[in-house]
């Protein structure tokens, strides 16, 4: 974070200084909400939660070198005392962006920001000091804390927003006000909370409503390919360029193809000229993202064959997204286990059936959390895809949702061992240790609440020799 003093971070926040003996004291450290993550110099937002309150570790935080605590009461350090640490911390952000300078990219979407995101930072980390969420910190708390990562050299700072209802990216819109907006998708990702994809759609396009107008450089990149999202475009005074495969869009893909091992691998055309391209990311659901981050980056002067080289080299910077391990034995471990929902799923399964060919598959799922009244119908289907797609096994790993996807299965046609459900984790474990042969390619995947990173790891484990700990890892 850019440095500030103490009275200044009070004057920003609203706050009032207690057990502070000198003012002038800078904060030029990062600001975080982990005691454990104190460096010198930082600042310790403290937060209640419904198990921990960070109150209790601000004694913690200091002696480990925080300059000040942030806090909704005195805590018997050096603490500027706020009504509300959230809003706080929003308005310190707020305020250290304006100061930067930095140039802010915004992106919202139901599938694929993480991804999107980690592309976008790696291209535009070329042409400057470049600031980006770590894992996806797109809320009320994350983006500040994101935010206030920037310093007086940071050229770009690349956000990404999430929403769990309406008006929530407004909100962190005016936080950290945008020049470029980018929205990917409209998918079904929460729409048990949103109540349809109508309401996705509202709340996602709240990012292009914030942009400045065309003739202040404000930019609002859609995908072409998707019906709610192009239709954006009428909510923004922005100036719109169009990504995807559709042949009108701006930036956009031709002649795609997967590489043997599942790559995508495509011709990039920009306005400023077309270069081919080979990710090294897997799966064809990778093409989109690529191309919005190709859009981010043709608008922030990239040439297209310097882009096109970048996302060539460029790889996953956040965990459990496609993370494709291969074992000595020669099986292929493929670890997406961070988040599911249809959309994501129907691509993870594609891509595994890629990988795969002329070799055996194991879909290990698990449950799409928050899909509301579409949850039986979406985790059948899924079921059926497995099948369709010829996956040599599915297994379906937890309770209802878990055994709705093994009977969406069992209805195409997967009977006898082609398909199977199992109670949890260990089971899974127990069932892929037991039938896993040189050679198989093995999928986890399921909304993060399920926690079947732990397969993978159990999967890993063993291949390194620790099979006791990877059954561990499974409890």
């Amino acid at each position: 974070m850019i440095s500030l003093s103490l009275a200044e971070i009070a004057g920003i926040v609203g706050g009032r200084q207690h057990d502070i003996p000198d003012g002038s004291v800078q904060v030029a450290g990062p600001v975080v909400i982990d005691s454990r993550a104190v460096t010198d110099g930082a600042l310790f937002a403290a937060f209640a939660g419904e198990r921990v309150d960070g109150h209790d570790y601000a004694e913690q935080a200091v002696q480990s070198g925080a300059a000040a605590v942030l806090a909704t009461r005195p805590v018997g350090v050096p603490a500027i005392v706020v009504d509300d640490v959230v809003s706080a911390l929003g308005a310190l952000a707020r305020e250290v962006v304006r100061r930067t300078g930095a140039d802010v990219v915004a992106l919202t979407g139901s599938a694929g920001k993480t991804s999107t995101k980690d592309l976008i930072a790696q291209l535009l980390q070329r042409s400057g000091p470049t600031v980006w969420p770590e894992g996806n910190l797109n809320n009320e708390i994350g983006l500040p804390l994101t935010a206030l990562r920037a310093e007086s050299g940071t050229r770009h700072l690349v956000l990404e927003m999430g929403a769990r209802g309406v008006g929530h990216i407004r909100y962190l819109t005016e936080l950290t006000p945008p020049r470029i907006g980018l929205v990917l998708n409209v998918g079904s990702a929460h729409i048990g909370e949103f109540g349809g994809r109508e309401k996705i759609a509202e709340a996602k396009g709240e990012l292009v409503e914030s942009l400045p107008d065309a003739s202040e450089g404000g930019i609002a990149i859609l995908n072409a390919d998707d019906s709610y999202v192009r239709a954006m475009a009428s909510r923004t005074k922005a100036r719109t360029v169009f990504f995807g495969e559709s042949a009108d869009a701006d930036v956009r893909a031709e002649d795609v193809r997967l590489t043997d091992d599942g790559r995508p691998a495509f011709t990039l055309h920009t306005p400023s000229g077309c270069s081919a391209v080979i990710l090294r990311l897997y799966g064809e659901h990778h093409v989109s993202n690529a191309l919005a981050a190709a859009a981010v980056a043709h608008e922030s002067g990239m040439p297209a064959d310097e882009i096109a080289s970048a996302l060539s080299e460029a790889g996953t910077l956040s965990r459990w997204r496609m993370e494709v391990t291969e074992r000595a034995d020669g099986v292929t471990v493929v670890n997406d286990a961070y988040n599911a929902n249809p959309e994501s799923m129907r691509a993870a399964l594609r891509a595994l059936v890629s990988m795969g060919k002329g070799r055996r598959t194991w879909a290990v799922l698990g449950q799409m959390a928050e899909l509301g009244e579409e949850s039986l119908a979406e985790h059948d289907a899924v079921g059926r895809l497995a099948v369709r797609l010829n996956v040599s096994k599915l297994v379906a790993v937890g309770g209802r949702e878990a055994a709705w996807l093994q009977m969406g299965a069992y209805n195409e046609g997967s009977w006898g061992e082609e398909s199977v459900h199992v109670s949890d984790a260990r089971a899974a474990v127990d069932l892929l240790r037991s039938e896993l042969q040189p050679g198989d390619v093995v999928l986890v995947k399921a909304s993060r609440s399920e926690g079947l990173e732990r397969v993978a790891a159990a999967l890993l484990d063993d291949a390194a020799g620790n099979g006791a700990q990877g059954g561990a890892a499974t409890r």
